[in-house]
């Protein structure tokens, strides 16, 4: 990341999940912490996400899944990502994710979990703390 630049967080609904108020609330929070913030709306494909995050150059890409497919649409980022040969973006999930499935989508490479009740700075700071600069 270039120095002086802000952190670029892309924010996405994948899925056909049409709540997004938890998202729009982050969306604010990052805003408020001096991120710049692209938020593409609802029903994402995996595949308009990835190519929004290339598109923005995004450091982190930040997804909500509140309709339960988040086990298929959140590797799926993961997968396209790869195929690309991108690396350095920091890739979080949110939403309404059972602890059993935490673990499987860390092994596809989400970085962290933020589940409802999450306070926004906590968000703010693993951002901060884990980005990586490119």
């Amino acid at each position: 990341m270039q120095e002086g630049r802000k952190i670029r967080v892309l924010a996405a609904k994948p899925g056909l999940d049409g709540h997004d108020r938890g998202i729009k609330v982050i969306c604010a929070a990052l805003r408020d912490a001096g991120m710049e913030v692209i938020y593409t709306g609802l029903r994402q494909t995996p595949e308009q996400i990835v190519a929004a995050a290339l598109q923005e150059d995004a450091d982190v890409i930040a997804m909500s899944c509140l309709s339960g497919a988040h086990n298929y649409l959140f590797p799926r980022v993961m997968e396209i990502l790869k195929e690309k040969g991108v690396e350095d973006i920091l890739v979080l999930g949110g939403g309404i994710i059972p602890d059993e499935d935490i673990p499987g989508l860390k092994a596809a490479g989400i970085a962290e979990i933020f589940r409802p009740g999450t306070d926004t700075n906590d968000i703010v700071n693993y951002i901060r703390e884990h980005v990586k600069r490119h």
